[in-house]
């Protein structure tokens, strides 16, 4: 009789396996078989009531029913797991040439863009394009320059004072005395880089900025040559003619020296926040170098002269962008960057 309902049973199972549409069907079938209380199990208890030869046949009808019912669940759990992976492959397939999706390709940013224009611009003229520290002595950055402890440039300056006689550099002009003892006359130089003034923060003003210095040194260096390289380097960065004004201005380290200014390109001329309000935007002091400069560089004034000019990237960046609030540089804001 236990014989007979244990083959009934494990045809049954068999069929129910075969049958069961979902995993969750499956896991039931197992659980009320061959579940620790399944039917499987309440038989095993029973035949503790059987004689010794009716355990031995009972109990290999009960291991081989147990086996098959076994056998059976791992085939159709792994053709479930088959299923269940061919359905995700399907739904996540992709074509791998193909490009990614939503890729965004980054890009330099338009101080970066601006800078590597002019220093091909240069290197194409023939000067060499220098480096010096963003942490700089205070003879490098005034003495050297023609500006002394009592000059009253040094309050113009706006500096960052560090420790041991350190600033943090007001401007890229000491770049220049480093090329001049390094290379020594005949020299063609340019150093872009950042520097630091401690002032108010406003649409047109930074504490943190870009320049980029640039010098020439040679015999019967004259205005005419300042002029012709200010105006190859406007032309070629603007793609455009623009209006320019060369005016007297004071800087302890050109006589004569001048400020390049540039009409502004956000209003045109009527007055904006970023020229405040004049039409015009210094964008480029410059002039031929003090003797004095020239010595401290340990050049002999008697034979070599030339032109130095110190250029706003920054402010450059603006007018060539149109730019009209000088913050959004160093903003990080992906709006603005993602424009370039």
């Amino acid at each position: 009789m236990l014989e007979k309902t244990l083959q009934e049973l494990a045809q049954s199972t068999e069929a129910r396996i075969a049958a069961a549409e979902t995993p969750d069907a499956l896991e039931a079938v197992r659980v009320e078989v061959l579940g620790r209380k399944g039917t499987l199990a309440g038989i095993s208890k029973d035949m503790g009531k059987l004689t010794p030869e009716q355990k031995a046949s009972i109990g290999k009808l009960l291991n081989a029913a147990k086996q098959s019912l076994e056998a059976a669940l791992d085939s159709k759990k792994a053709a479930f797991d088959a299923a269940a992976l061919s359905a995700r492959l399907d739904s996540e397939w992709l074509d791998l040439t193909l490009p990614a999706p939503q890729v965004k390709p980054g890009s330099l940013h338009p101080l970066t863009q601006i800078q590597q224009e002019i220093e091909d611009l240069f290197v194409s003229l023939g000067f060499t394009v220098l480096d010096g520290p963003e942490v700089e002595t205070e003879y490098n950055n005034f003495d050297a320059l023609n500006i002394p402890a009592d000059h009253p440039a040094r309050d113009m300056q706006d500096t960052f004072w560090l420790q041991n006689g350190h600033v943090l550099r007001t401007h890229t002009s000491p770049v220049q005395v480093r090329g001049m003892r390094k290379l020594g006359p005949p020299l063609r130089m340019i150093a872009p880089g950042r520097v630091f003034r401690n002032e108010e923060v406003d649409p047109s003003h930074e504490h943190t900025f870009y320049q980029l210095e640039g010098m020439m040194i040679d015999k019967d260096v004259s205005v005419a040559h300042l002029l012709y390289f200010m105006k190859t380097l406007l032309g070629a960065i603007f793609k455009r003619e623009v209006t320019v004004r060369l005016r007297p201005g004071f800087f302890p380290f050109v006589e004569p020296g001048f400020e390049l200014d540039i009409q502004c390109l956000i209003c045109g001329g009527p007055g904006c926040p970023v020229c405040k309000h004049s039409g015009w935007v210094e964008l480029l002091p410059c002039g031929l170098v003090n003797p004095n400069v020239l010595r401290m560089g340990g050049i002999d004034p008697e034979k070599w002269n030339g032109f130095a000019f110190g250029l706003g990237l920054t402010r450059l960046v603006m007018m060539r962008y149109a730019i009209d609030d000088i913050r959004l540089l160093q903003s990080g804001d992906l709006r603005f960057l993602n424009q370039f």
